[in-house]
């Protein structure tokens, strides 16, 4: 009995070891010293145009950017609502067009002052990044949500309450945190709230299936693992594509439209290997 309690103890050190590890070696300056920086960056968005990037928004068919809500000006990627009348829950998103299993991203954001008051409520100065989704074309004409992990952004809602940026949000996926599968749809990360029209740095570094880090303006705000399909949100999905317990360890990125005004620049990613 005693020998046996010596090895739960053993295995227990070596597990939190291995947890450790894992955690120091996503930082960015550790990726650099251990040799897992990967390949070089590759530029996403080229500051022109919209060249390798699909569009997908609720109740459209894939590639119909309806009222140019996706476009480029001023060289930074807008999601601008300019030409439409009402929002109409055209919940939408702009994917690269490769998928990624393992990389560092990185990007800026700010907020534009556009909010269509058809809109939920929780959608203003509120947007995000999907990731680990499931491809533009495999999404339903009348899917809201695609089945992806979110890096959810958000900004000061002018009502003097905590707003971090740089959350978790799970659309038809569960993600372990705290060492157990969370059930909760957002994970709210320790970032500051910041105003919505300053320029933000935001950071996201993905090993696969298995560690997730959000970052924001160079801190460390949030850490989950095992992103993998299942949870609810997403509706109108294709029953094929959401097999529940399947690990996540790939998938397409894609920007967010919700009805709030944003802005990108300086999009970036490189592989880990």
């Amino acid at each position: 009995m005693m020998h046996s309690k010596k090895l739960q103890v053993k295995g227990k050190s070596i597990l939190m070891a291995v947890v450790w590890l894992a955690v120091v070696a996503c930082s960015p300056a550790s990726l650099q010293r251990t040799g897992m920086q990967g390949g070089s960056w590759q530029t996403l968005f080229n500051g022109k145009d919209l060249k390798d990037w699909i569009v997908k928004i609720h109740h459209h068919e894939v590639g119909d950017n309806y009222a140019q809500t996706f476009r480029v000006k001023d060289g930074v990627l807008q999601v601008n609502y300019d030409d439409y009348g009402t929002f109409n829950e055209r919940y939408g998103h702009l994917f690269y067009k490769t998928p990624f299993s393992s990389f560092h991203l990185k990007w800026e954001y700010r907020f534009t002052d556009q909010w269509l008051k058809d809109a939920p409520s929780y959608t203003y100065r509120n947007s995000g990044i999907m990731f680990h989704s499931q491809s533009p074309e495999s999404i339903l004409k009348e899917q809201d949500w695609p089945i992806s992990v979110e890096f959810q952004l958000l900004a000061d809602a002018g009502d003097g309450k905590p707003r971090p940026t740089g959350n978790m949000c799970s659309p038809g996926t569960d993600v372990v945190y705290e060492g157990k599968i969370d059930d909760r749809h957002c994970i709210n990360s320790s970032s500051a709230t910041y105003a919505w029209d300053k320029w933000v740095k935001a950071e996201l570094i993905v090993l696969g299936d298995s560690l997730v880090t959000h970052l924001i303006n160079g801190d460390t705000v949030l850490q989950y693992s095992r992103p993998q399909i299942g949870g609810g949100v997403a509706n109108n999905y294709d029953p094929k594509v959401k097999q529940n317990g399947k690990p996540l360890t790939q998938g397409y990125i894609g920007l967010q439209s919700e009805g709030q005004g944003i802005e990108f620049k300086e999009i970036k990613i490189r592989r880990l290997d």
